[in-house]
């Protein structure tokens, strides 16, 4: 995903300076214009905005407040914008961390992922100050189609795991949808634009039911991703008391196929779990 944001970002002409323990991935990107930063402090020194797309809290943590990180470098009211998608308790804590120091943050989990991201179609749920997300409208409106403020800080956060909920469950529904169509011999290529309009349709009808007819994998995003969201998910339903059913059964399919080898693989793997001995 960090790939992606910053290459959308250079070419809407921002001057970017990137950082990553994968020196490749850095490379790659000042071949498209970035300027090489040798860490996070370094990337942040001459930075209106830090954004981070990282893969949990813990990660966030040490690279904002770690040795060599972002607040060892930014200068006061420097905005972090965390466009990672991790726990909301989480967030709050970081937020208020990083407000001590005089730094805004400002939580904005994303959907669409990397396909999206290129484009600048985004959709994304901001948790923070009003006045931190106004200014945040510099960098972002060059990557969102969708921006909204959902309230302070983790209430993106909040509203992301809401959003992979519902992505979860429809994943795994047009997927066993795809098998039925396969099993009782209907084109399941031809779905998607039969359904369209209707109250069946989604985003992920209309992108991922023929990738599972066909079998096509091709990474957009990655089963164990989710399963770490949905375990956010879970662990945010045990603070509220909300049961979640649904989302527990959509739980252990993930798991299964993690369990499998196929946690790398794209979502439209889902398809495997379908497949049983023909998967």
């Amino acid at each position: 995903m960090g790939s992606a944001i910053a290459t959308r970002l250079l070419a809407r002409g921002h001057e970017l300076f990137a950082y990553d323990r994968d020196p490749a991935k850095i490379d790659a990107l000042c071949a498209k214009g970035a300027m090489k930063a040798a860490s996070a402090s370094q990337a942040a020194q001459r930075s209106e905005f830090v954004i981070l797309s990282l893969n949990s809290a813990a990660i966030v943590r040490a690279a904002v407040f770690g040795e060599e990180g972002v607040s060892t470098g930014a200068r006061r009211n420097t905005v972090i914008i965390d466009m990672s998608s991790i726990d909301p308790i989480a967030t709050r804590a970081l937020a208020k961390d990083a407000a001590d120091i005089g730094l805004p943050w400002l939580d904005c989990p994303l959907s669409g992922g990397a396909p999206k991201a290129l484009l600048g179609k985004l959709t994304v749920m901001a948790g923070g100050e009003r006045e931190t997300f106004e200014r945040a409208q510099t960098v972002m409106a060059d990557l969102c189609e969708n921006l909204t403020l959902m309230g302070p800080s983790g209430s993106g956060q909040t509203t992301k795991l809401i959003n992979q909920v519902l992505c979860a469950l429809n994943f795994v529904a047009v997927a066993e949808a795809t098998r039925l169509a396969v099993d009782a011999g209907v084109d399941a290529q031809r779905i998607p634009a039969a359904l369209q309009g209707g109250r069946a349709d989604s985003a992920i009808l209309q992108e991922f039911m023929g990738k599972m007819a066909r079998h096509d994998y091709s990474p957009t995003g990655r089963i164990d991703n989710m399963v770490k969201d949905l375990d956010a998910v879970q662990s945010l339903a045990r603070t509220t008391g909300t049961p979640m059913p649904m989302t527990a059964l959509c739980m252990e399919i993930h798991k299964v196929l993690v369990s499998a080898g196929l946690g790398p693989a794209d979502n439209a793997a889902l398809m495997r779990f379908f497949d049983g001995p023909r998967g």
